[in-house]
């Protein structure tokens, strides 16, 4: 989290274009920015259980990080044509990437954006990110800074959103995820469906996003975010 946020002040002060591509080691439990933790979820249930927590700068409701892709695109705003125009851009570049491993998906159509109360971030879509049979496959969120955007993604591979629903109090809303697994007949490793990205980004976006790997003073950057990402204070706040 510290790197994305690094990269999304990177876009604003410098007018930068980054695409990441990125798994989870260990399995991560995260939270929207502005997600009630502690109202919504069974903190002692989480750690008895022993998973890893953490609050994403971005937007949005919980993701359970496993078997999945997560994306982050950070760029100009003006560069997007607007935060709405952005969301809806990065999910047709998605939606190409999906067609080239094999995945019939839909951009959701217009509904009411659901209450951060509303339970997992797959449980329900909202109008332009992407289903297949009205089930959910890729969830995103977004936040702006100055004149930066960050937009976070999870792209599920072969797994469920299932241990979220466990790790909710009281009811928890129907899983409305599905994942590429199961809708191809065969496992997709993540650097085949990170390729998928890539080329789809590289060939929608052109010139302006550059493939080579990220540069040293990245890390240094990073760094400065580590207390804030890493605090329990951050994590578990109402």
């Amino acid at each position: 989290m510290a790197i994305d946020q690094a990269l999304l002040e990177r876009a604003a002060r410098r007018g930068e274009h980054w695409l990441r591509l990125y798994t989870w080691s260990p399995h991560c439990l995260s939270f929207g920015r502005h997600e009630r933790a502690l109202a919504r979820y069974d903190r002692e249930r989480i750690e008895g259980a022993g998973l890893d927590v953490v609050r994403r700068p971005t937007g949005g409701r919980a993701v359970w990080h496993a078997r999945e892709l997560t994306y982050a695109v950070a760029a100009p705003i003006e560069a997007m044509g607007g935060l709405r125009a952005a969301y809806l851009e990065i999910h047709r570049m998605l939606l190409e990437a999906m067609r080239r491993l094999g995945v019939d998906a839909s951009l959701a159509a217009a509904a009411t954006v659901p209450g951060l109360d509303a339970g997992a971030c797959f449980a329900r879509a909202v109008g332009g990110e992407l289903v297949v049979g009205g089930r959910k496959v890729v969830g995103s969120a977004q936040v702006r800074e100055g004149g930066g955007l960050l937009q976070h993604g999870s792209i599920l591979l072969e797994d469920d959103q299932a241990v979220i629903a466990a790790m909710t109090r009281g009811a928890a809303p129907e899983d409305g995820s599905t994942a590429l697994a199961g809708l191809v007949g065969r496992a997709i490793a993540p650097d085949e469906a990170a390729a998928a990205v890539a080329d789809a980004a590289a060939e929608r976006w052109g010139e302006s996003w550059d493939r080579d790997g990220a540069p040293a003073t990245l890390l240094t950057d990073a760094e400065a975010h580590l207390p804030r990402f890493g605090s329990e204070e951050w994590t578990w706040r109402a």
